[in-house]
């Protein structure tokens, strides 16, 4: 048993007692006391953890926390207090750190701490130019470093909507037109994506982008593009729980809604890029954005 995971968790355990929690907060609980339990350099962790908004300053507070346990003298008969000390110390950052997560967000944050370094990525899109460039290179470069993993066992995006394309190659009229359709907002609503944050205020103007996108999806659909209305449809719910306040602007919520934009982008310029991790990213969000509202009072 590691003596000092035991007292970390038990810090945060006596610091959550005293505060309200609702089922979701519950469960981020018990997510950060196995990630801590689980970690096989607590050290490490703490200072991964520290590099994420959301959690460096909770980071901060167990590192030093972490720092007094690992001194070389404790003195035993005032553990009793520096355990009281350690835990009231934390119950404002945890408090602070639960209104910017959800369990969604929290696993995908520790599964990027743990695992790897997302990277920026930017959608540029530039109306009325015969040489549109609709992905930077930041991602096109990333989507190269993935093509490997998945080219074994997963074909392109592209390929998978290619019949749709041929079908439309002898009428190309009415495929340019449902490209513009579906690429016109894509850049606003990447722009108003960027200039959300936690304790930024919500803008009127995201109901119209959700209703949008659903008008979009089931334009994809009736067209044939099974992938594309899927993003087209978790963007709009992504959107619709934002301004619910369901679910809160963190980053990992607008990055997850960004990769169904890089996805739809990808799809409708037939890119040659595997934007698999982006399909991915998006999929798992939408699963939790259904989660959400099965919980949802009826």
């Amino acid at each position: 048993m590691d003596l000092i995971k035991q007292y970390i968790v038990q810090s945060i355990t006596t610091a959550s007692s005293n505060l309200r929690l609702n089922n979701q907060r519950i469960e981020v609980i018990a997510m950060l006391k196995d990630v801590i339990l689980k970690s096989k350099d607590i050290n490490h962790d703490l200072n991964q953890m520290k590099k994420i908004t959301e959690l460096s300053k909770f980071a901060i507070k167990l590192s030093e926390m972490h720092q007094y346990l690992n001194q070389g003298s404790i003195d035993y008969l005032k553990i009793t207090d520096k355990f009281k000390e350690h835990s009231y110390n934390l119950i404002k950052e945890i408090s602070r750190m639960l209104d910017m997560v959800n369990p969604y967000t929290f696993k995908e944050t520790i599964d990027r701490i743990i695992v790897h370094e997302n990277k920026v990525i930017e959608i540029i899109i530039e109306p009325e130019s015969t040489t549109e460039k609709v992905l930077s290179e930041k991602l096109l470069a990333d989507a190269k470093e993935n093509k490997d993993i998945y080219h074994s066992t997963h074909p392109p995006i592209r390929e998978t909507v290619s019949a749709r394309g041929e079908t439309e190659s002898n009428n190309s009229q009415p495929f340019n037109g449902f490209e513009t359709i579906i690429l016109k907002p894509i850049k606003s609503i990447d722009s108003f994506l960027n200039e959300l944050s936690i304790n930024s205020e919500i803008p009127d103007e995201i109901e119209k982008y959700s209703n949008l996108m659903s008008a979009n999806s089931e334009l994809a659909f009736q067209n044939g593009f099974e992938i594309l209305a899927r993003m087209h449809e978790i963007a709009s719910l992504g959107l619709l729980h934002l301004k619910n306040r369901t679910l809160v602007p963190s980053k990992e919520v607008i990055e997850s809604l960004r990769a169904c934009l890089i996805v739809i982008v990808a799809v409708v310029k037939s890119k040659e890029v595997d934007v698999k991790n982006y399909l991915n990213r998006a999929e798992v969000f939408g699963k939790f954005l259904q989660k959400i509202q099965s919980e949802e009072p009826k």
